[in-house]
């Protein structure tokens, strides 16, 4: 029942004249909400049972050419006998998401029990909003986590335990409205539980707006993230022509504007068909905006109100008014939703919201916001948006701190660095204390969700609070972050001067944990530029300190700075002390620190070239930053791996995380470096003209940094470019310039690479290289260099000593490095061949398959624009003339080679790389 409605049925829809089927009671049902049902293309055609859930009756209900899909969830649900499964629930906005599932959930009646969470369209989503909502839903345990502000994992466990209840009990559906506008941490739990439901008898139910989801949207990946052997699609394509023109006809339309105004989408054909008078209107606005006019203007107030509510209003924001309410769900303006009332949809909410004069929406707001700021546990990222629109200052100065600290105890770093920022817009109103004390909260988040910049800038204002203040201990503290997010934003001099300031300030005041966590960050400085006895004297230096402090968290950042210069140094049991520290750190609630230990981890196995262990070692890295909601490790990893795909000849899959990596909004700093020459070297290996401005933007990132791990990589693959291009004297410029860095830091692999680039280069007086496999390969001994780089894992780098062999051992070389699509590099090693005097060189591939990016055959090409057109692989047979099994191929070849796992993003790369043209008669 609406808020204030009388018990009188509800007007027949127009649309839909046949009387439509009342909600399961809620008296009977308890322990599920009543979730009501849109009036939208429905209609009552008979009663029927489902088979194998439980032996009962419900009454069916037929949504216009949506049959199909309802057949396919409640086929889900029955499958959920064997394990969980998913559905995704995709379509354009209006397109009958919603209704689909609430009919479904209606349908099921009480052999399932149906939780529901959605996603807002707020300034800053709320950190896990489905999740709370689904914890008020459930009560018990997981309630009280979700208020207890415990840690992330915690929580998802909580939510599995209460899905995974007794076997009697109805089967658990959970519904997951609006995923476009979900944060960081509802996607993370997402995948956290799709991997973790196998065994458990529930069906999860995921909406989304495909058209508003682009091929860099979070939601993008972890869609891809869902285990495809439990995770299904449920499409939703546009209404056919004779769908709308038989509605049309129902209600004395003309067919054809309805259709060509509507292009099929329900929500616009019903509307469309209620509106007044005999003239279709031209705009989804229009339509809402006539209706709106035909209210007595108090009931349109109250429409008016309405809209500016992300979702739905609550029952306290219209209580007082049921008169009102009634007079705007009895004109089919607002539908009862859950205790309050919303629009029908959020296209038509947002029509009415966007007719406002801006003076009249900030009135508005702050009406809504008086209200809700009264009621208990509201999410104060609502009282945020509500704030921020009607101009409140002070309300988002208070409402902002409360909402930041709230995300950040659920581990929603991006969320909570956006309350912080909007809070901090407006801290000149607080005491000088406070103010610094938000400034180094929003720096925190900032650092913890990969904004360095952001991070860097709130620290500074912060320091300038603290030393007006004249207090040095902050102000010391507040130098050693601006020191760590400096290094992170690839500005080492800032680094250092910030770090050797935090040591000066705070040798002043007697020793505390501030004093210790400055010697370790000075020991992370020298460990990052390979300065191992530096770094190993500095992090025992602070180990001391903190051990005398009792200190545990200063002494676990030491000790991975200690145990990472040691494997860097060849110590080989330094790697197991890293996996400990993690351990470690992980139990004590260290995330920051548990990640570095295992990021440390992975970078210095491929520092040395070890690549067969590295590779496992940044899977782990990347999952555990991901879990945590740690970004800068996140871009950074991502960077990493696809260095170690791209030795290990996965060309595709390196692309695609470099992709990853450098579309995230930082652009800047440490983190882009390894993207950026795991790209580069791909581009020019394949002749690709970006390949040099790839390059030029490492170097400049590099060159901030002045560190051997990041200055040396870019200056051997800048060196092999130029050398690919025909300019020795370039190549030879550059192995020289990360040649002296790295025989300074007595880098064994940096040293050995440049040396042999140099060599490559043409040059004859060559620094005497330690033993390894470049100095196999300068000596000649390329059989040898091979074994030892197989050994490695280094795919790549074994092409590169077989091209240096007999004929046998080059034709190996020149296969691989045609398949990768390596076109120039190919052509150095066919040239280099042909002047050795080799006359039967093998030749390379065909001109079509070369010229084309991803290196796909022409067939491949042509059934992937098919893939992009949403065939399925038995119409692409049809439409080919080939045999099925033979598309299945070709289509684990192009997924393969585009580095991809769904054929969603199979067409997304496509139409990155444009390749989804049709091919030529």
């Amino acid at each position: 029942m609406r808020p204030g409605a009388a018990d009188k049925p509800a007007p027949a829809d127009p649309a839909t004249p046949e009387t439509r089927a009342g909600p399961t009671s809620e008296a009977s049902h308890p322990e599920r909400p009543y979730f009501p049902l849109p009036n939208a293309y429905i209609r009552t055609t008979r009663t029927t049972t489902l088979q194998g859930i439980s032996d009962f009756t419900i009454v069916c209900m037929e949504l216009w050419e949506r049959s199909g899909q309802l057949e396919l969830l409640g086929g889900l649900l029955r499958e959920t006998a064997h394990g969980g499964r998913v559905a995704v629930v995709a379509g354009e906005a209006g397109i009958g998401k919603s209704v689909l599932v609430t009919e479904f959930a209606r349908r099921c009646g009480p052999a399932a029990w149906v939780l529901w969470g959605g996603c807002d369209r707020l300034i800053t989503p709320r950190a896990l909003g489905p999740l709370h909502d689904i914890g008020r839903q459930t009560g018990g345990a997981l309630a009280e986590r979700l208020s207890a502000g415990v840690t992330r994992e915690e929580l998802f466990t909580a939510f599995l335990d209460e899905i995974s209840g007794p076997a009697q009990r109805p089967r658990p559906v959970v519904v997951v409205e609006d995923a476009h506008w979900a944060d960081e941490a509802t996607l993370d739990w997402l995948t956290w539980t799709a991997r973790r439901i196998g065994r458990t008898p529930v069906l999860f139910v995921v909406t989304y707006r495909d058209d508003e989801v682009g091929a860099e949207h979070p939601l993008r990946g972890a869609l891809a993230t869902l285990p495809s052997a439990i995770t299904r699609r449920v499409s939703l394509p546009p209404l056919s022509r004779e769908c709308v023109a038989e509605r049309a006809r129902l209600t004395g339309r003309d067919p054809e504007p309805v259709h060509r105004l509507s292009g099929g989408n329900p929500l616009l054909v019903t509307e469309l068909l209620k509106a007044e008078g005999r003239a279709a209107p031209a705009t989804v606005r229009d339509l809402v905006l006539d209706r709106l006019r035909l209210l007595p203007r108090p009931a349109r107030e109250l429409a008016h109100l309405v809209s500016v509510i992300p979702t739905r209003a609550d029952a306290a924001v219209v209580a007082g008014a049921p008169d009102l309410v009634d007079l705007c769900v009895d004109a089919g303006v607002l539908v009862p939703s859950g205790d309050g009332v919303s629009y029908r949809h959020e296209l038509l909410r947002g029509a009415v919201e966007e007719s406002l004069s801006p003076a009249r929406r900030a009135a508005l707001h702050r009406r809504v916001l008086g209200t809700l700021a009264g009621i208990t546990g509201v999410d104060p990222g609502r009282l945020v948006h509500h704030a921020t629109r009607a101009g409140d200052e002070a309300a988002v100065l208070r409402y902002g701190q409360v909402a930041g600290a709230d995300a950040a105890r659920q581990g929603a770093h991006r969320e909570a660095t956006a309350h912080y920022r909007a809070a901090a817009g407006y801290a000149d109103r607080l005491p000088a204390p406070r103010r610094a004390e938000l400034l180094e909260a929003y720096a925190f988040q900032a650092y913890l969700a990969g904004l360095a910049e952001e991070g860097l800038r709130a620290r500074r204002a912060a320091l300038a609070v603290r030393e007006e203040l004249r207090q040095p201990g902050p102000a010391g503290e507040d130098l050693r972050w601006i020191s760590r997010l400096a290094w992170w934003a690839g500005d080492a001099r800032q680094a250092w001067e910030a770090a050797e300031r935090s040591i000066t300030v705070l040798e002043t005041e007697p020793p505390g944990r501030p004093l210790a966590m400055a010697y370790s960050n000075r020991s992370q400085l020298h460990m990052l530029a390979g300065e191992r006895e530096a770094a190993v004297s500095w992090g025992e230096r602070a180990r001391t300190l903190a051990v005398r402090l009792g200190d545990v968290e200063t002494s676990v950042h030491a000790e991975i700075n200690v145990s990472t210069a040691r494997l860097a140094g060849g110590d080989a049991s330094a790697a197991a002390a890293l996996l400990e520290v993690h351990e470690r750190a992980s139990a004590l609630g260290l995330a920051d620190h548990a990640a570095r230990a295992l990021v440390n981890l992975a970078t210095t196995l491929v520092q040395v070239a070890e690549y067969e262990a590295a590779a496992p070692a940044v899977e782990r890295a990347l999952a555990y930053a991901t879990q945590q909601d740690l970004d800068g490790y996140l871009q950074y990893l991502l960077g990493v791996r696809a260095g170690v795909r791209l030795a290990r000849c996965d060309w595709a899959g390196a692309l695609a995380d470099a992709d990853a990596a450098l579309d995230r909004p930082v652009r800047d700093g440490v983190a882009v470096v390894p993207a950026l020459v795991a790209r580069g070297r791909i581009q020019a290996a394949r002749g690709d003209r970006e390949a040099r401005a790839t390059l030029d933007e490492a170097a400049r990132q590099a060159e901030r940094t002045g560190e051997v791990q990041r200055v040396c990589p870019v200056a051997a693959a800048r060196s092999e470019c130029f050398l690919l291009y025909g300019d020795p004297r370039r190549a030879a410029e550059e192995a020289r310039h990360g040649l002296g860095l790295a025989v300074r830091a007595r880098h064994p692999v940096y040293a050995g690479e440049l040396t042999y680039r140099l060599w490559r280069a043409g040059e004859t007086a060559l620094p005497r290289a330690e033993a390894g496999p470049y100095r196999m390969m300068i000596d000649g001994d390329w059989a040898g260099a091979a074994a030892e780089w197989a050994r490695r894992g280094a795919a790549y780098a074994r092409v590169e000593a077989l091209a240096g062999g007999d004929a046998g051992a080059a034709a190996e070389a020149l296969r691989v490095l045609d398949e990768l699509g390596a076109t120039r590099a190919a052509g150095g090693v066919r040239a280099e061949l042909r002047r050795r005097g080799l006359t039967r060189v093998p030749r390379g591939p065909r001109p079509a398959t070369a010229a084309n990016p991803a290196g796909l055959t022409p067939r491949q090409a042509e059934v992937l624009a098919l893939v992009a057109e949403g065939l399925s692989n038995a119409e692409i047979a049809a439409r080919l003339s080939l045999s099925v099994k033979t598309v299945d191929h070709h289509v684990s070849a192009l997924l393969g080679k585009l580095g991809v796992a769904t054929r969603g993003q199979a067409a997304a790369a496509a139409r990155r790389l444009d390749l989804t043209g049709k091919p030529a008669n």
